[in-house]
């Protein structure tokens, strides 16, 4: 009498460390000591089938020699479908080839490449195939999710790197005569309220910030426009919370409140103050707003103001983004900006452990939009322009009238 319960405790105890190849030798060994109808009995116990188990047998009985590298003979198991269905691949390749993207008869034009669209996809042009078995056949083609990345700047200028190097010349040149040189821009503006901030802070378990579903103006808070300037040889920055109009007016301002509170007293002796800024905006280089209120600052400061532009396109590169606004980001992230008290707080406590400081203040003043400025203002200004790209680099001096006074 065979004792299939036996057979059954032993085959369980070991079938969690053996392979399909370890499993199906171990229930011929129970066979063959069994004997006679010891295959039905380790069919029942073990609920292999006694096709398997008699492939085993007549492996051991002929002496065969499986490739220890492998659970199956070559060749073994079930043929993968993107074998035995040869069109299967080429199809989904053509699915998710960027260059179809434009192509009117992609079933996929429209919609989200998600696995199981594409295995729809598949699946209604005649294959059988789940959304696994696309992953899987995606990443053998070396596919993976990707996101966007901001990589592409326009035409570019056939100057631009001439043009950053003259800049690079004119800043370090600036700090080796212990001149100001800064970088201005204005950071992306902010809706004041209780709005959802991109990145997580550390909270007690399950007790997230509360924020409001839809990101809606509210009239009575209305949005904060911060302008920076960042000091390139003191790494230190000034931010004004603007509450109206991103203006040059506004930006003008801003350096205006920059070197009353912390560029007077840093470069006492200064004859020139350069400033790197972006080509367009508030600070755009075809701006005349820009360059009238640079006079008046000029003016009152009574030191000549250089100014070099970043070529088109490359406003990611203007040093103020990567050492300034970078680590404001990075400082209210995951916080609700309720109230321009609460921004200019947060902005002003912005450190970094190179020693960057960041002073901050709220400019309730109003800067209406769409100022039309005359030719004639235009032509008062006191500018030079520079001989290489002088709509980028010129000079504006002080007026000698106002000098006098």
């Amino acid at each position: 009498m065979i004792d299939e319960s036996a057979i059954r405790f032993r085959f369980e105890t070991l079938d969690p460390v053996l392979d399909e190849r370890g499993r199906r030798r171990l229930a011929a060994a129970e066979a063959m000591s069994a004997g006679r109808g010891g295959v039905s009995a380790v069919s029942r116990a073990t609920g292999l089938a006694r096709s398997t188990i008699g492939r085993a047998l007549a492996e051991w009985r002929g002496g065969e020699v499986l490739d220890t590298d492998r659970v199956r003979r070559a060749g073994g198991g079930r043929k993968a479908l993107s074998e035995t269905d040869t069109s299967l691949v080429d199809d989904l390749r053509a699915l998710v080839e960027p260059a179809t993207r434009g192509d009117p008869e992609s079933p996929l034009l429209w919609t989200s490449k998600s696995l199981r669209k594409l295995a729809d996809a598949l699946c209604g042009m005649g294959h059988k195939v789940s959304h696994t078995l696309v992953g899987e056949l995606l990443r053998k083609l070396d596919y993976s999710l990707q996101a966007n990345r901001k990589t592409r700047e326009g035409a570019n200028h056939p100057d631009r790197d001439a043009q950053f190097h003259y800049i690079n010349d004119r800043v370090k040149g600036a700090i080796a005569a212990k001149e100001p040189a800064i970088s201005v821009d204005t950071k992306k503006k902010e809706l004041v309220g209780d709005f959802k901030n991109a990145g997580r802070e550390w909270r007690p378990k399950g007790s997230p910030e509360p924020v409001r579903v839809h990101d809606f103006l509210i009239p009575e808070l209305g949005r904060a426009a911060p302008y920076g300037v960042y000091d390139i040889a003191g790494n230190a920055g000034w931010v004004s919370v603007g509450i109206d109009h991103d203006t040059a007016s506004f930006a003008v301002n801003a350096i205006r409140r920059w070197w009353q509170l912390m560029g007077r007293e840093r470069y006492p002796h200064a004859k020139n103050l350069t400033i790197t800024a972006d080509g367009g905006g508030s600070n755009g280089s075809r701006v005349r707003l820009w360059k009238v209120e640079l006079q008046k600052l000029a003016d009152e400061i009574g030191i000549a103001i250089t100014v070099c532009h970043l070529p088109p396109g490359t406003s990611k590169w203007n040093k103020i983004e990567h050492r300034l606004f970078s680590f404001i980001t990075g400082n209210w992230r995951g916080k609700p900006l309720v109230s321009h008290q609460v921004i200019v707080q947060l902005i002003a406590a912005t450190t970094t452990k190179t020693g960057l400081t960041v002073r901050c203040e709220l400019d309730p003043n109003a800067y209406p939009a769409g100022i039309k400025v005359p030719d004639a203002d235009l032509a008062a200004v006191n500018l030079t322009r520079h001989d290489f790209h002088g709509e980028w680099n010129y000079t504006i001096s002080p007026k000698a009238h106002e000098l006098e006074r």
